[in-house]
Order: C-alpha cells, then sequence, then structure tokens
C-alpha cells in the first residue's frame, strides 16, 4: 500500500466546533499543525487484504495514556483493515511526537499513519488531545480534544478509534458501542442464564438480572437505553419483557394469553414486532410501546423471529408456512409476504444490516450450522463461517462486522464440557474472533453508537 490517506468532505464523527459527544464528554477541535488533505479513503477491500500500518504509541502526560493508547491498538487491530506497528520499533518518544512528529522516524519503521496525543489531568477530568497524521506526505488528518471524567477513559478511546476509523475507511466506526448477551453457567441440563452488558470489545461486563428467570433474545432499543427479551418469570411462562438499563425496572409487554417470543424493536423505538402463541401456531404481532397492538400474520405453522428493516418499511422473519423453515419478506403492514430463502437446509434468525444491503441467517443443515448472509431479495447468499451448531448473528451499527455464538460439543452424558462463546466475524469472511465473557455467552445483540 503506498498511497498516503486522505478524507472525503463528509463530516466526520467530531465536526467543527465544540459538542457534547456523549454523556459527559465534551470534544473541541485543535488548531492544525499541518495541511489537512482532502481526497479518496483507503477502500475497505484493499484494507482487508492489506490492513493500513498504523503506529499508536502511549499518548504524553498523565499514565493514563498508555491505557488509552492500548484500547485503541487493540479495536483497530481487531477489527482486522488495520496493523499496528510493533512497538519496539519506535524511533521517536512519544513525548517528543505529542510536540512534533519526526516523520523520517515513522517512514522508516513503515508507519503510514501516526497517532499522537497528550493526556492531561484536571482535577477529576481528563483532557484528551489526539491528532491524526498521514505519514507519507506529512499532513495532519484529525485533531481533536476530548475532556470527560477521568472514569470515561475507555470511552474516550473507542470514540478516538471512531475517528480513526472514519477518517481512513471513509464509513463510520463501531466501537463505541456496547453488547447484550445471554450470560450462562452450570451443567448443560440445568444452566443459569442471566442477563448481562459488556463493551463491544469484551471489557466492563456487567450483570443485568439475577437468574432466578432464565433470560434470552435481549435486543436493545434504539437509544441503547432499554432492552426487550424473553423471560420465564411469568410462572414458568415465556414472555417478552422490555428492561430499563439504566434503573432495571422491568415491564411485561403486552397482555396475550400464550407465550411471547423473539422480540426486535422497530428502527423509530415506538413499536416491538414479537411472536406470540394461540393453540398451535405462532404468529407476528406489532405491538406499540403507548399501548394497542396489531397481528401481522395468520394462519397454520411457525412465525417467529421477525425484524425490521432499517427504514421500518419492511420485516424479515423464518417460518414453517411452507412445510419447511425458511426466510420470508413482508411490508411492515403484514402484506405482500413472498419468500426469499432457496439453499439446502432451514433457515432462522434473521437479521437486516443496519445498512439495508444484506439479511444475517442461521442454516442449518446435515452438516451441521452455518452463519450467512443474502441479499434482501433472496440472491447472493454466502455462508460467512460453518461449525457443529452457531446461532443468532447481529450487526455493528456500521454492517460492516457480526457476532454471533458458537457451542461446543458435550463431552459427557450429563452434558459436562459443553460451553458457548460469542465471536466476531467480517461480512466478507474473514477476521474470525473470540470476544472474551467471564462465563459462557449467547444470544449476543450489537447497540447502537452510543454517541
Amino acid at each position: 500500500m503506498n498511497a498516503s490517506f486522505a478524507f472525503t468532505r463528509r463530516r466526520v464523527l467530531i465536526g467543527a466546533g465544540a459538542g457534547l459527544v456523549a454523556p459527559g464528554i465534551v470534544a473541541t477541535p485543535l488548531p492544525a499543525l499541518a495541511q489537512q488533505p482532502q481526497g479518496a479513503v483507503i477502500d475497505i477491500t484493499r484494507a482487508r487484504t492489506d490492513p493500513i500500518p498504523i503506529a499508536i504509541p502511549d499518548l504524553a502526560g498523565d499514565s493514563r495514556g498508555r491505557d488509552i493508547a492500548r484500547v485503541i491498538q487493540n479495536n483497530l487491530r481487531n477489527c482486522g483493515l488495520f496493523r499496528p506497528v510493533d512497538r519496539q520499533a519506535f524511533i521517536q518518544t512519544p513525548e517528543s511526537a505529542a510536540q512534533t512528529p519526526r516523520f523520517q522516524d515513522w517512514r522508516v519503521i513503515g508507519a503510514q499513519a501516526l497517532v499522537t496525543g497528550r493526556v492531561i489531568d484536571q482535577g477529576g477530568q481528563l483532557r484528551v488531545e489526539f491528532r491524526l497524521w498521514d505519514v507519507l506526505p506529512e499532513q495532519q488528518l484529525q485533531g481533536t480534544a476530548f475532556t470527560a471524567p477521568a472514569a470515561n477513559w475507555r470511552r474516550i478511546a473507542h470514540l478516538i478509534s471512531d475517528v480513526i476509523y472514519e477518517r481512513l475507511l471513509g464509513e463510520k466506526g463501531y466501537f463505541d458501542t456496547r453488547v447484550v448477551y445471554v450470560a450462562e453457567t452450570g451443567p448443560r441440563d440445568r444452566r443459569v442464564r442471566r442477563l448481562a452488558i459488556m463493551d463491544q470489545d469484551g471489557e466492563n461486563h456487567r450483570m443485568l438480572t439475577d437468574g432466578r428467570f432464565a433470560a434470552l433474545t435481549p435486543r436493545f432499543h434504539p437509544s441503547a437505553e432499554r432492552i426487550a427479551f424473553m423471560s420465564y418469570q411469568d410462572r414458568g411462562q415465556p414472555r417478552v419483557v422490555l428492561f430499563d438499563i439504566g434503573s432495571g425496572r422491568q415491564q411485561v409487554l403486552g397482555n396475550f394469553p400464550g407465550m411471547t417470543l423473539s422480540p426486535r424493536f422497530s428502527p423509530d423505538g415506538r413499536s416491538v414486532v414479537m411472536s406470540a402463541t394461540r393453540g398451535g401456531d405462532a404468529n407476528i404481532f406489532i405491538v406499540n410501546l403507548g399501548g394497542g397492538e396489531r397481528q401481522l400474520t395468520s394462519g397454520g405453522g411457525l412465525d417467529v423471529s421477525p425484524c425490521f428493516s432499517p427504514d421500518g418499511s419492511q420485516i424479515v422473519f423464518n417460518s414453517d408456512r411452507g412445510g419447511d423453515q425458511q426466510l420470508y419478506v413482508m411490508d411492515a403492514g403484514g402484506g405482500n409476504i413472498r419468500r426469499i430463502s432457496f439453499g439446502n437446509g432451514r433457515y432462522a434468525t434473521p437479521v437486516w444490516s443496519p445498512r439495508g444491503d444484506l439479511i444475517a441467517f442461521t442454516r442449518m443443515g446435515r452438516g451441521g450450522f452455518a452463519i450467512g448472509v443474502m441479499r434482501p431479495d433472496g440472491s447472493g447468499e454466502r455462508i460467512l463461517s460453518e461449525g457443529w451448531a452457531m446461532e443468532g448473528p447481529t450487526f455493528a451499527p456500521n454492517g460492516r462486522v457480526l457476532m454471533f455464538f458458537r457451542e461446543s460439543r458435550a463431552t459427557d452424558s450429563r452434558g459436562g464440557g459443553y460451553s458457548s462463546r460469542i465471536v466476531s466475524i467480517d461480512i466478507a469472511g474473514f477476521n474470525e474472533r473470540p470476544v472474551p465473557t467471564p462465563t459462557d455467552a449467547s444470544d449476543p445483540a450489537w447497540s447502537p453508537l452510543l454517541s
């Protein structure tokens, strides 16, 4: 990769002028120390095969500058599109680089992008100054100062990572996000399943429920402040429950005689689409959060796992109405139902990409399980990963990465040795990697960007 970096004229995460980018975090532009170029960005397809070499020394000043730099480095490395330069090769010190980069020192070690900065402790508040440089033409791409409570240093690192991703690749990042999931403990036949939440990089885990009642299929509200999930708290009857992350308050959604399951919020956050059982059938309903419900499907069979398109005009779901479990798309009002999956096997857990261009799914067949994507009309089906048991894809908010969970085979007749782990993978099918969790984990759901 020989070309220097540049960026388009599109507004990025941190634009001109001071602004509140997250609760308690203020971003202000730094004066440019060199010419800021305009032009094309590095194509993501190119970065997949030739990751961008980027140098990320510790930020100068306060000791937390080292921690912030490490989080940025891990974020960029883990996405598979950047190659952080070995720190042992650095020639210029972080303090000196924060004042004026000696670009020849960075060119000679192969860096094409450089991150410099400084952390200043302002008595409980941190001011984090950050600059991104294009090493070859010696140009500054970005300069921003973040001011936030010291406890928010990891959020600042994720915000900086998002700026770097967008400046160099031309698309929104996904690092300042969280993932809600089901934390699992105990043997397979007596599994305890609690609702849990973490940062997208597997840090800051927190249990949201106590495990007295099993929790399954959590999904974020567009505000990232609420979660809808399936709980067994109502006398062992599965019911969709709304959970407020801030207060911990829980509320059963709707008034249905049978069980309710597989919820997802509408893009505007005003309603939930889900399935409800009546007799031997399961049909899809929309429940308005302000009150009222509407049935969208009817007839024999099980219609489950509905998910809105990003513009709210369509819903994808899986159903056995044709005799086998397949994917269908319908208009948001319930009309114009058409089948879109025609491969070998059964299809389940569809989820629409935030970009609107793909639907991810689980496919089950004689050879095991697979996670794949297809276009909304069913064309272009691609399998990203295959294995003994995997399920539950969820998209990052930029639509470039998926998470899902993968189960291992039990090693004995009582289920001993069973485990379930979350993994992430690029939508091109490369860079599959585990996401660390303190317990077994399943049913991940990615939040929108928090800022």
